[in-house]
């Protein structure tokens, strides 16, 4: 079934409607400390697993043709933020902790299913040990006996970074972005062609390493964060459902945006954080709990991001700032500014193009309450998160899932 926005989805839009509203009021009432202390280290609880994180990325993405090898590890150059890996290691020890019958024993998540020979059967330029025919683990420094989050969870977070990576090497071309991460973007050193068959590529060693962790359940979870990344792009071609030349702030605007940033950003911390809590065995509440934790922080995530654009420097970012707009697209910030101000409509019908039309969005956004509103609703997403893993045992783990959310609400890039 599609997940598309359509007007009659009435119900189920309802609930993003409701954390609008709610957000307004949050903002009336109180204003979140971005300046509080923290209290914990996310990464110190997984640091052991997330130190051989970049070395395993590589080597999963090598390949036997040298530039395709060059591209395809380009973003992994410089290290990025690897929140989501983060998170699904953290919720692998988590949930780790709660009991349960039915916790599985580990595998070694480099045996192929199909015959290596086969895999390989119509690329004789390939070399003879890559991820696809090594039978072997690719981290021989870690033994599956040293920690509690099994070599399919460790797996898992690689996944989803190669997932997040492929997503970034698709966008920076369809934005026509100059930067990444602090350096030139993959299209600007490679050309566009080259970045989207290496995205591709991406995808591809992905679903490779997803196959072998053999679970369905998780297979059918990450193959649809994929389509959903996709969905989300489409919804982003419009600012509104019906994409008018003179639209009018209505329910339905935010609720769009919402949507689009769900399938977007939050879908793969999501499906993730639920995968995870699948491939140790949870019961269904606990991974129901890990999903509604990811979902939640995953839309505060964006938000909070939404609001950079406006906030914040190209040099803090490691990105151009202010892209959103010379995009064309309307996001939190801004949709909130115009529900108070219908001079806004003209431009996100035209999507800014004309000249002056970003600056002045700029200055309208700044003289509203848009931002505040942003943050007060990423605020609530926040706190969904937060309580989502409230029956979870006290663990170093829960704590670090607990400070990811307060360096969401803090982050500056």
């Amino acid at each position: 079934m599609s997940v598309f926005y359509h007007p009659s989805r009435r119900r189920e839009s309802s609930n993003w409607a409701a954390a609008a509203v709610a957000a307004q009021q949050i903002f009336k009432n109180s204003a979140p400390d971005p300046s509080a202390p923290i209290s914990v280290d996310p990464l110190r609880s997984v640091a052991k697993e997330m130190k051989f994180l970049t070395k395993n990325i590589r080597q999963l993405l090598g390949s036997g043709h040298p530039t395709l090898d060059t591209v395809a590890k380009y973003y992994t150059q410089s290290e990025g933020k690897y929140v989501r890996p983060m998170l699904v290691l953290l919720m692998s020890r988590a949930t780790a902790l709660i009991p349960s019958n039915d916790r599985p024993s580990a595998h070694n998540v480099d045996r192929s299913i199909a015959p290596p020979n086969v895999l390989v059967d119509e690329n004789p330029a390939a070399p003879e040990n890559t991820p696809i025919t090594s039978q072997n683990s690719i981290d021989n420094t870690y033994r599956p006996d040293d920690s509690d989050i099994l070599p399919s969870q460790r797996r898992l977070a690689e996944i989803t970074e190669l997932i997040h990576t492929a997503s970034l090497l698709h966008d920076d071309v369809i934005d026509h972005s100059e930067a990444r991460r602090g350096a030139s973007s993959a299209n600007i050193e490679f050309g566009n062609k080259m970045t989207v068959l290496a995205g591709d590529f991406l995808l591809g060693r992905a679903s490779v390493a997803l196959a072998r962790l053999r679970d369905p359940e998780v297979t059918e979870l990450l193959a649809t964060v994929i389509a959903n990344l996709i969905e989300g792009e489409f919804m982003q071609l419009k600012n509104t459902a019906r994409d008018e030349k003179h639209p009018a702030f209505t329910e339905d605007t935010l609720t769009y945006y919402l949507q689009k940033t769900y399938l977007k950003s939050a879908s793969l911390i999501s499906k993730s954080c639920r995968a995870a809590a699948i491939l140790g065995g949870s019961a269904p509440d606990v991974v129901e709990a890990a999903y509604q934790y990811g979902k939640n922080l995953g839309m505060a995530f964006q938000l909070v991001d939404d609001m950079l654009d406006y906030t914040i420097t190209a040099e803090e970012l490691g990105k151009p700032a202010g892209a959103d707009l010379e995009l064309g697209l309307a996001t939190a910030p801004l949709l909130f500014a115009w529900k108070g101000n219908a001079e806004l409509g003209a431009l996100v019908g035209r999507k800014f193009s004309r000249p002056g039309d970003v600056q002045t969005a700029r200055e309208l956004v700044a003289r509203s309450s848009g931002l505040e509103q942003t943050r007060a609703l990423a605020q609530q997403y926040v706190d969904n998160a937060i309580q989502a893993i409230s029956g979870f045992p006290t663990s170093e783990a829960k704590e670090g899932l607990v400070e990811m959310c307060t360096k969401v609400m803090k982050r500056r890039k």
